[in-house]
């Protein structure tokens, strides 16, 4: 099985793919790319967080217990070169 460094695996994301390190112990968990992010607000209100410098984009994190919505990255994630890129 082919790894990679994180910042392959980053460029990969950029392109669409999904990520994950392979010393993971959840074996459905990877990070992708999210788009067109938007919350609820404490009132109920639905805002889009049209953020300019991230154009709209954060890394997400699916977990076997849910989604984090603007994960990120370790130090040991960063220096890690487990990364798989676009698995199914």
């Amino acid at each position: 099985m082919k790894t990679n460094t994180f910042g392959e695996a980053i460029e990969a994301i950029k392109k669409g793919a999904k990520i994950s390190r392979l010393g993971w112990n959840g074996k459905e968990q990877y990070v992708e790319l999210g788009k067109c992010i938007s919350y609820a607000n404490a009132k109920g209100e639905l805002i889009n967080a049209d953020h300019k410098d991230l154009r709209d984009r954060v890394l997400v994190f699916v977990g076997t217990n849910g989604v984090q919505v603007g994960w990120l990255a370790s130090q040991a994630d960063i220096l890690a070169e487990d990364w798989m890129i676009g698995w199914d």
